[in-house]
């Protein structure tokens, strides 16, 4: 994978992509950028991020359609987001039959898009839409992955700071693939970008480290952290720590060859003290071989844990295949359409 780093200073590179590079739209018609904003609970903020979202899509070129995915909201999200004013700027809501989780509603809307270019984006603000005509140029230069990587944290909390970064350098050494630093969900995607992403169709989704794993032509476009519009974020501590896991076990085997390494180490440490035992007896120390209650349950104990540690590994991906197996949706559409049809709705 190629990276370029993008300061907030960069030229904005004359527009030449081709047609068949580019997918559906980049012809003589003006081409189409398909945002995909997943929402959960957002009714006090969607109006005014799609505001702002709308004022940027509408100094671009292009044909701009935002596609809100309803992540099972238990408020009127969907409600607001039908009621959304019609203008330049097409909205459409998918809304699903329940909360399938943040990665799930992101592919969803992926499989929703048709257009030249994709960019996927959270709808509480702290992704800033200012960014998106600088994605859209570094596309236009030829980029087909344009990733926003988080220069400030914004209001996130000391110990989720400290957790993220120890979270990216441990799966920088488990896994072979390289997943930037801070990169975010806040990204776009090529057309062609999008169908090989759309070939993976593993259940457990970690979209960070898919979209570095196809390897495509990718910038990276530093950006501070925005305000919050209202609420607070959905991703609770449980969910950051399932997320963390589904990374490390889909795109690693570390963690089972850590089991073999050890095995192998315990049974050299065993053989050591065979030979050692030996030793002795032939040397005629006996009365230095009574062994000790102590070092024996201490052995006990640690073997013990051991080896359930290594079959709890073995479990998990015992258990990730299953799921795998049952080709279970990732998730499940209760209804979409236009803001306007949203709004018509009874």
């Amino acid at each position: 994978m190629k990276d370029r780093v993008i300061g907030d200073d960069a030229q904005r590179p004359a527009a030449g992509r081709e047609s068949a590079d580019a997918g559906p739209g980049l012809g003589k018609q003006r081409p189409r950028l398909d945002v995909v904003v997943p929402v959960l609970n957002e009714e006090a903020g969607v109006e005014e991020f799609h505001a702002c979202l709308a004022e940027v899509l509408r100094q671009l070129p292009w044909d701009c359609r935002v596609l809100y995915v309803d992540d099972g909201s238990s408020d009127r999200t969907s409600v607001i987001i039908g009621e959304l004013p019609l203008g330049e700027v097409a909205v459409e809501c998918l809304r699903l039959t329940r909360n399938f989780g943040h990665q799930a509603a992101i592919t969803a809307g992926l499989d929703r898009a048709d257009g030249a270019a994709v960019i996927t984006m959270d709808g509480d603000g702290e992704h800033p839409p200012a960014l998106i005509p600088k994605m859209v140029s570094l596309f236009e230069s030829g980029m087909d992955v344009v990733l926003g990587v988080r220069r400030t944290e914004g209001k996130a909390s000391g110990f989720k700071r400290l957790t993220r970064g120890a979270f990216y350098r441990l799966l920088g050494a488990l896994s072979d693939t390289a997943v930037v630093p801070g990169a975010a969900d806040f990204r776009l995607l090529s057309h062609r970008a999008v169908l090989a992403l759309r070939s993976m169709p593993e259940y457990h989704r970690y979209l960070r480290g898919m979209v570095a794993w196809l390897g495509f032509s990718t910038a990276v476009l530093p950006y501070e952290t925005g305000r919050r519009i209202a609420g607070h974020s959905k991703y609770s501590p449980r969910k950051m720590a399932r997320l963390g896991l589904e990374a490390i076990f889909s795109f690693s085997l570390v963690p089972v060859y850590v089991g073999l390494v050890a095995g192998v180490l315990f049974l050299l440490m065993a053989g050591a003290e065979a030979l050692w035992v030996a030793v002795v007896w032939m040397l005629g120390g006996r009365a230095g071989l009574v062994p000790g209650w102590s070092s024996l349950m201490f052995v006990s104990l640690f073997m013990g844990g051991v080896l359930i540690l290594l079959i709890s590994t073995v479990g998990v991906y015992v258990g990730l295949i299953y799921q795998e197996v049952k080709r279970r949706p990732v998730y499940v559409v209760m209804d979409s359409g236009s803001a306007k049809e949203e709004h018509d709705r009874p």
